[in-house]
């Protein structure tokens, strides 16, 4: 039974998980029925194919090993049963309510962490699956591929082999010609987190945020999903410069901003920091589940009454972060999580999860899909709305994903804070109609 260590990030994730406070990610697949049964159909192959996916197969525990004292591992689970982590549920109108009630619910920790629940659509001609995946088993390009491979094969042209490189002879000890580079890097590394700790007490300095976006826990959670039109994204794009994600995460801002004045909350110097999740995987790498995470952090100009130029500070403030990259600056605090021992993220996970909410105000993340059509039993993905976890202390996380020519936004609520998530994503759409009229003028 193979087994191996979780990465650093990975080992924090499981460590600040609380029960009000689940530490998985979701995704929710909205599919086109062909027929009543489709929904049922979809749980018996989904449990039929996860016993084949071995990322599926695998648990996590703890590990007291003087090499890795207070750590965990991933290995395989010799007692898994799919069974256990498919499940259908009965039909109902409204998939993101019952989606928003599933979670709540912590996985479970002896067990492979992760669940799909089928929910059949009352309207007999849909139904969605809600995918949920513990962040330390995976991070969003992770849980995308564990996802697809429970999906239908696509037929694909057969890639050419590559040829393979014999491998490298490793040496027993370090070459001591190499003893200069590697002092340099270790006091390069010591520099870096001394400056992202700067970074990240700076940015608390002068920050107005509105209470609306901080809470009191309470476990609850609610969701709520968005469908805009690609084309729209990029007539904005093209007419005032910037990237996609520019205009994405400024429609946040603005949305953020109609929902705070619906609210009657004040907007005045309202200027929340938002994290800018930037995956830092290199391709093929060796140790692909493991998380490899940085940040942007950027404040989001909800005191703006101005959408372009709302749009242009996000632009300028993203260009700022490229510049920097994403091994600086306070969004990058979670690379320190290498510089912690196991028994450290055992012992100061919970204080960690607190500190969050000294960090970031909101979470804004995108998740890329691929532009190949997917489907389960035949039956065509129309939607999938991408669920972030919620930090201690935040009431609201934003994902984002393009797929077949629209984008969804996936907006996750702590139920109590924020019983009105449906003002919110009908300001998403506002919002992207207001930037279309007033480039178009």
């Amino acid at each position: 039974m193979t087994a191996d260590l979780l990465a650093p990030l990975d080992l924090a994730f499981w460590n600040i998980e609380s029960d009000r406070h689940p530490m998985h990610l979701g995704a929710l697949g909205v599919f086109s029925a062909h027929s009543p049964t489709a929904g049922a159909h979809a749980a018996d192959l989904l449990a039929a194919r996860a016993a084949a996916v071995p990322g599926l197969r695998m648990r996590i525990r703890d590990v007291w090993q003087p090499l890795a004292f207070g750590g965990a591992a991933r290995e395989t689970d010799p007692d898994f049963d799919s069974l256990n982590h498919v499940r259908l549920h009965a039909p109902t109108a409204d998939f993101h309510a019952v989606a928003g009630r599933l979670m709540e619910r912590p996985l479970e920790r002896g067990r492979p962490p992760w669940e799909a629940h089928v929910l059949p659509g009352e309207d007999g001609v849909s139904f969605a699956v809600l995918f949920k995946f513990h962040h330390a088993l995976a991070d969003g390009l992770r849980a995308l591929k564990l996802a697809a491979g429970v999906m239908d094969p696509l037929d694909l042209p057969e890639r050419t082999p590559r040829s393979i490189e014999p491998p490298r002879p490793m040496l027993a000890l370090p070459d001591v010609r190499r003893v200069p580079e590697l002092v340099r890097g270790a006091l390069s590394d010591v520099g870096r987190a001394l400056d992202i700790g700067a970074s990240v007490a700076l940015s608390a300095l002068g920050v107005s945020s509105s209470s609306a976006l901080k809470s009191t826990p309470t476990g609850t959670r609610s969701i709520a999903g968005v469908d805009l039109d690609i084309d729209d994204v990029h007539r904005v794009r093209k007419a005032v410069g910037g990237t996609v994600n520019d205009v994405l995460i400024a429609v946040v801002a603005g949305a953020l901003r109609r929902w705070l004045e619906e609210r009657g909350d004040g907007t005045d110097g309202v200027a929340p920091r938002a994290l800018i999740p930037v995956s830092k995987r290199r391709p093929r790498a060796a140790s692909p589940q493991g998380n490899r995470l940085s940040g942007y952090l950027i404040r989001l100009p909800v005191d703006n009454p101005d959408p372009l130029a709302r749009l242009d500070r996000v632009r300028t403030a993203m260009v700022r972060n490229k510049d920097a990259g994403p091994n600086r600056g306070a969004g990058a605090v979670a690379l320190l999580a290498d510089h912690v021992p196991a028994l450290g993220h055992r012992l100061g996970g919970p204080l960690v999860g607190q500190a969050a909410r000294l960090w970031f105000d909101i979470l804004v993340t995108s998740v890329p899909l691929p532009g190949l059509g997917l489907r389960l039993g035949g039956d065509p993905l129309t939607a999938v709305y991408p669920l972030a976890p919620l930090a201690p202390g935040q009431s609201l996380a934003v994902a984002i994903s393009t797929y077949r020519n629209q984008v969804h936004y996936g907006l996750v609520a702590d139920a109590s804070a924020v019983p009105d998530l449906d003002v919110l994503a009908r300001a998403v759409t506002d919002e992207v109609d207001s930037l279309i009229a007033v480039c178009d003028q």
